[in-house]
């Protein structure tokens, strides 16, 4: 193992280059201008990987007849025994857009160290969370002449941030060639800066649009407005009547199955360093804090289920003035579920719900992008022991166990198809910027990050 954290540190300059030359493939999954570029991002992990030393290392494609998909990069080296320990490690390759352009100090797609930091869309979120995994691997290879003190299989996709359905139908039908004893997943974060932290939860999600169609065609708002409904008008009649001024949902039966946090954890979450001050002013930026009232913050980002709204194409918006009344427009929703909330029910919900406050004039369709189910994950296992064990001797610090308001929609399939736990070990800092202008990963981290997962896996060898 020492030998393994050695060769990781003499090599941390050439680990970030190859970081960057990842991060410089502009892998956004949602965008079809990108399309070769997720497959040329996937390409280059599983070249990485077949060269550190891992076996069957290919790509697995998810395209089928319903829908185009990116592919899933798989790897594996199983020869540490019958009696290891199987170990099967996630990542993400794709990445956000990275849109707004012009609020990033230096482009998203070169990579810029700065303060300690490396700035690229995808650092934290999963490229170079996802890369620790890999120089882990390599640095225990390299200590152990070709070996690895446990038997690991390799999953990376390509459309976690579209909701992961490729790798999600993978998984149920073809869960034996994944067949593991643990899961290990690096794309959480840390609570706070030098606290490790492992995420034992995470809010499941429902992506919705709905569309609102009014005339048959664009109208001149002179000759016809007053008349004709406005479908933006609409859409915003209906959104106002989703939540109220305290952010409470008002779809009827919404929080029936919303199972509240233990008393154990809400006295550790209070003891948890936060000043709510702070999170406010540096990580929200915003001028007071929203939400039901009564509340901490780690209740309600945490667990509570929430309802935004997150853009409005459609109509005229250029500069300058056009004077038009829309055919359609679409409202983006989304809501985070928590235990014991299901897709499914939640979004009958909404739909039946939304379709009943339909304004006079306007057809809605409301339809359902992608979903994943939330899910609590049991500490009580020798696996995040060996991970609690592993951040201490790294960080010096005893690891605090959080949930995380974001949602990773295959932990749930590790659990419910592999029927296996699963270990989430971030690196991130709440203030890296994940989906947002100038996403950073913190060097010391990813360096930080690639020891402790060494650590991890040869204590679970061990």
């Amino acid at each position: 193992m020492m030998a393994a954290v050695a060769f990781a540190q003499k090599n941390e300059g050439r680990f970030v280059d190859e970081l960057k030359a990842l991060l410089r493939i502009p892998s956004v999954s949602t965008a079809p201008e990108h399309v070769g570029d997720v497959r040329r991002a996937a390409e280059f992990v599983a070249a990485e990987l077949k060269r550190i030393g891992m076996e069957n290392v290919r790509l697995i494609e998810t395209t089928t007849a319903e829908r185009n998909g990116h592919p899933l990069v798989y790897a594996d080296w199983l020869h540490a025994g019958k009696a290891a320990p199987t170990v099967l490690c996630y990542g993400h390759y794709d990445v956000q857009p990275a849109e707004p352009l012009d609020e990033w100090k230096t482009p998203p797609f070169e990579p810029t160290e700065r303060d300690g930091n490396i700035y690229a869309r995808g650092a934290v979120d999963d490229k170079g969370q996802m890369w620790m995994h890999v120089k882990a691997l390599e640095s225990l290879m390299a200590a152990g002449g070709g070996t690895l003190p446990v038997n690991v299989r390799v999953i990376v996709e390509g459309e976690e941030e579209v909701g992961g359905e490729g790798i999600a139908a993978f998984v149920r039908e073809h869960g034996d060639q994944l067949k593991a004893d643990v899961a290990l997943v690096s794309d959480t974060e840390m609570f706070a800066p030098e606290l490790p932290t492992l995420c034992v939860g995470l809010r499941g999600m429902i992506y919705t649009e709905i569309e609102a169609r009014g005339a048959k065609v664009d109208l001149h708002s002179g000759m016809y407005g007053g008349a004709a409904p406005n479908p933006f008008v609409a859409l915003a009649q209906v959104i106002a009547k989703l939540k109220d001024e305290n952010g409470k949902i008002l779809i009827p039966g919404f929080y029936d199955k919303v199972q509240k946090p233990t008393a154990d954890e809400l006295k550790a979450w209070k003891a948890l360093p936060f000043d709510e001050e702070h999170y406010r002013e540096s990580e929200v930026g915003s001028s007071v804090l929203t939400g039901e009232p009564g509340l901490s913050v780690q209740e309600r980002t945490w667990a509570r289920p929430t309802l935004d709204v997150h853009g409005m194409p459609g109509g005229f918006i250029g500069a300058g003035a056009k004077t038009v009344i829309p055919a359609k427009a679409v409202a983006k929703v989304s809501m985070r579920l928590v235990p014991d909330m299901t897709p499914a029910e939640s979004f009958a919900k909404y739909k039946a719900y939304v379709e009943s406050i339909a304004p006079k004039g306007v057809a809605l369709e409301v339809r359902l992008i992608h979903s994943g189910d939330p899910i609590v994950v049991s500490t009580d296992n020798s696996y995040v022991k060996a991970a609690t064990e592993a951040m201490r001797e790294v960080f010096g610090k005893e690891t605090v166990f959080v949930r995380g308001g974001g949602s990773i929609p295959i932990v749930g399939d590790f659990v419910r198809e592999l029927k296996i736990p699963t270990v989430m070990m971030g690196f991130g800092l709440p203030d890296d910027n994940l989906h947002a202008p100038n996403e950073k990963f913190h060097l010391a981290n990813f360096y930080r990050g690639i020891e402790s997962i060494v650590r991890f896996l040869s204590g679970v060898g061990a």
